[in-house]
């Protein structure tokens, strides 16, 4: 059954449980809500974000929905963090709901830990005390993207290939994105995800 929601509900609806494992739909209606889905079923809906066969972060179906309802909380330190860092607070958001939808507890195959799924090389590298502490997270990540952005001369894409893939992999592949499924898959759903929050209010 397709998931209704009004616009506040915007960040919630794009974690939604499946996340990790199907295609995710959506469609803006003429009173402007944004509708959601895993199982389109009115020919208004369009492909945002197709889901790769293994996300960092995923969550579990039955503690998913129990993110949702708390990823509001974390808006004031996106907020902060995005202003210290000269960077788009929707961008953040993106991130994180790509990385780890909203669970501050999310642990990667890889090791990498928290809201914006840090490694612990990484969260060393930027004073991190508590890599699970969500405010701690959110800054050193945030932190993190704005010194790629700066590194690959404010282009994004690779950018963001770098925070997935590590930033001597573009380097290596030529300042390209790296040929890798998950990385291939990750750069455009964040992107996809981050163009929806800034036509949104909520990406202000």
């Amino acid at each position: 059954m397709p998931a209704w929601f009004a616009p506040a509900c915007l960040l919630a609806v794009l974690a939604l449980p499946g996340f990790a494992r199907a295609d995710i739909f959506a469609f803006t209606d003429s009173s402007g809500v944004t509708h959601f889905s895993n199982v389109p079923s009115d020919a208004r809906y369009k492909l945002l974000i197709s889901a790769p066969s293994e996300t960092p972060g995923s969550i579990a179906p039955g503690k998913a929905i129990n993110w949702l309802a708390r990823s509001a909380q974390y808006d004031q330190a996106i907020a902060g963090a995005a202003k210290a860092n000269t960077i788009q607070a929707a961008l953040v958001r993106a991130v994180i709901v790509v990385e780890s939808g909203f669970n501050p507890r999310a642990v990667s195959k890889r090791g990498a830990v928290g809201l914006m799924q840090l490694r612990p090389a990484t969260a060393r590298r930027y004073g991190v005390k508590d890599i699970y502490d969500p405010e701690q997270n959110i800054q050193a990540g945030t932190h993190y993207l704005s010194d790629l952005l700066i590194r690959f001369d404010s282009n994004l894409e690779l950018a963001l290939a770098a925070y997935n893939a590590g930033e001597e992999a573009v380097e290596r592949y030529g300042r390209r994105i790296p040929p890798y499924a998950e990385t291939l898959s990750y750069v455009p759903n964040v992107m996809r995800v981050y163009q929806r929050l800034m036509n949104h209010p909520r990406a202000s």
